[in-house]
């Protein structure tokens, strides 16, 4: 469960008259045989844009450690965009982190 998903919980316990959005992005990422991918879907059909930022820690096939970095706006609809793609990772040290909001 990320920090954010925690926190919200937490808030609900303590103010309940609290509501939580639905997470209207749903992103996924891999990094092995040299490459890296993280693909991003719109899913929730009555929010808006999503402008995104991405922050992920990658492991290099040289041994060292990489964070890369990026923004990118997901239209509603959008299903498997391709957010990031490199080459020469061998595995990731985290999650991708990925941070939205509705862009009006």
């Amino acid at each position: 469960m990320n920090w954010i998903k925690i926190a919200a919980v937490a808030g609900l316990l303590v103010c309940p008259g609290i509501a939580v959005a639905k997470e209207a992005v749903s992103c996924g990422g891999a990094a092995m045989l040299g490459g890296a991918q993280l693909n991003c879907s719109h899913v929730e059909p009555k929010a808006p844009p999503q402008f995104c930022t991405f922050s992920w820690a990658l492991h290099t096939m040289a041994g060292d450690q990489k964070v890369v970095e990026g923004t990118f706006l997901l239209p509603p609809g959008a299903s498997n965009f391709t957010v990031y793609q490199g080459s020469g990772f061998d595995s990731a040290l985290s999650n991708p982190i990925v941070i939205c909001r509705g862009n009006k």
